[in-house]
C-alpha cells in the first residue's frame, strides 16, 4: 500500500493509497484519533455505499458513530449546510478529541473539513475521498471552506487532516463525467511541475479511463506526491502553493457566474487552463506547442476546451468575477501562467485587454484547431 507522508512545522500526517483500504479505516483512525466517538459526514451519493462501509469499519474498531448526510452538489457547499452539521455534532455531544470523517468528493471534504476546523475550535479530521478530483487535490493540503454568492471558497481556513485514506475501489461507482473532472487536476499537476507525468498521463489515458487498478494507484500516488511537495514548501500559499491554482482563476469565474451548475469544477479548470495557456502565449511567456499538447490531452480525456455560443456570460461579467478571486493582491489579479511543460510562474501585471482576448479565445472553437 503506497503512502505519502506530509511533514509540516506544526503537524504531520500520512496519505494511504490502495485498493480496498476503506476496510482498514477504523484501525488507521485509531492511530491518530483514538477517542470512542466519531462522526461520518457524507453526501447522498455515497451514503448507502462508501459511507456505510466507513461507518462499519469504524464500528469494528470500537467507535460509536453518528452519521450526517450533506445535500450533494456545489450549490449546497454553504454556511447553511455547515450550520446543520453543527447541530448534528452538538446533538451527539461530540468532544474535541472526536474525529470527523469526511466520505465523498471535494464538496463533502471541503464542507466537512470546515466543520472540523471550527467545531469546538478544531477536532481531528479524517479525509476519505471517493472521487479522483478529491483524491489528488482537495483531500490533501488542508484547504477547507464553503462558497458564498460572491464567489467560490471565499469563507474557509487552512486546517490539515490527521489522516487521508484513499481507496481506489470507490472510483468504480464514480460517474464518467466526475472521473474526467478529476483528470483535469491531474493534468494541471503535470503542467505545473512534472513534464514526465504529462507524457505518462497521455500514454496511459486508456488504462486510466478503464479504471485499471495498478495504473490508478500510480496516477494518484504521483499526483499526491506533487501536491504534498508543494504544501510542505508553502502551506498557506505565500508563494509556490499558488502554482496549484493554474487554470483556477478563469475556472472559478466560470463556475461562479454560471451558478455552479452548468460546469463541474474539473470542467471549469480545463477551460481555465486553456484560457491561461492562451494568455501566456500572447503575453510572450510560452510557446504555442504547449497549448496544442494541452488541448489534445483534454479533448481525449473528454473535457471541454471551448465554450461557444451562450455557454459563458458576457466577458465583462467574467472579468468582474475574477476581481473577487482569493488570489487578488493589492487590487491586481495574480495569474498562474505556464512557461513550458512542468513550469509555471505568477504574474500580476497582465493588461486587461489580453485577459479579454483569452476569454474570447474560449468562445471560438475553430481557433483551437488552427
Amino acid at each position: 500500500m503506497p503512502t505519502v507522508d506530509i511533514h509540516l512545522p506544526h503537524h504531520r500526517y500520512t496519505v494511504h493509497i490502495g485498493s480496498g483500504i476503506l476496510a482498514r479505516l477504523g484501525d488507521l483512525t485509531r492511530g491518530v484519533a483514538p477517542h470512542h466517538r466519531a462522526a461520518v459526514l457524507s453526501d447522498g451519493n455515497v451514503e448507502a455505499t462508501h459511507a456505510a462501509r466507513a461507518a462499519a469499519a469504524l464500528a469494528a474498531a470500537g467507535y460509536q458513530t453518528v452519521r450526517a448526510q450533506l445535500p450533494p452538489g456545489e450549490e449546497h457547499k454553504t454556511l447553511d449546510t455547515v450550520r446543520s452539521l453543527y447541530e448534528v455534532l452538538l446533538g451527539a455531544r461530540l468532544e474535541r478529541r472526536s474525529p470527523v470523517v469526511a466520505v465523498g468528493g471535494g464538496v463533502t471534504g471541503d464542507t466537512a473539513g470546515f466543520v472540523a476546523a471550527t467545531y469546538l475550535r478544531g477536532v481531528p479530521l479524517i479525509q476519505c475521498p471517493t472521487t479522483l478530483l478529491a483524491m489528488v487535490d482537495s483531500s490533501v493540503g488542508g484547504k477547507v471552506g464553503v462558497d458564498v454568492p460572491q464567489g467560490k471558497n471565499l469563507i474557509g481556513a487552512f486546517y490539515q487532516p490527521s489522516l487521508v485514506v484513499i481507496d481506489t475501489d470507490t472510483l468504480a461507482t464514480l460517474p464518467a463525467r466526475e472521473l474526467r473532472c478529476g483528470l483535469a487536476e491531474c493534468i494541471k499537476h503535470a503542467v505545473i511541475r512534472d513534464a514526465a507525468l504529462l507524457t505518462w498521463t497521455s500514454a496511459h489515458l486508456p488504462q486510466i479511463l478503464a479504471l485499471d487498478p495498478p495504473t490508478l494507484v500510480e496516477l494518484i500516488e504521483r499526483n499526491v506526491q506533487i501536491k504534498a511537495w508543494v504544501v510542505m514548501h508553502d502551506e498557506k500559499e505565500a508563494g509556490e502553493r499558488a502554482h496549484l491554482n493554474f487554470g483556477h482563476t478563469f475556472g472559478h469565474a466560470i463556475e461562479s457566474t454560471t451558478g455552479y451548475s452548468r460546469y463541474h469544477h474539473g470542467e471549469g479548470v480545463a477551460l481555465g487552463m486553456v484560457a491561461a495557456t492562451r494568455l501566456a502565449i500572447v503575453a510572450g511567456l510560452c510557446k504555442p506547442d504547449l497549448l496544442a499538447t494541452l488541448v489534445d490531452l483534454l479533448r481525449r480525456t473528454g473535457l471541454p476546451v471551448s465554450a461557444p455560443g451562450d455557454a459563458l456570460p458576457a466577458t465583462a461579467t467574467l472579468m468582474e468575477a475574477m476581481t473577487l478571486d482569493k488570489k487578488v493582491a493589492g487590487g491586481r489579479i495574480r495569474f498562474i501562467l505556464p512557461q513550458g511543460p512542468g513550469q509555471v510562474t505568477i504574474v500580476d501585471n497582465i493588461a486587461p485587454e489580453l485577459v479579454r482576448q483569452a476569454w474570447d479565445f474560449l468562445r471560438q472553437p475553430p481557433a483551437l484547431d488552427s
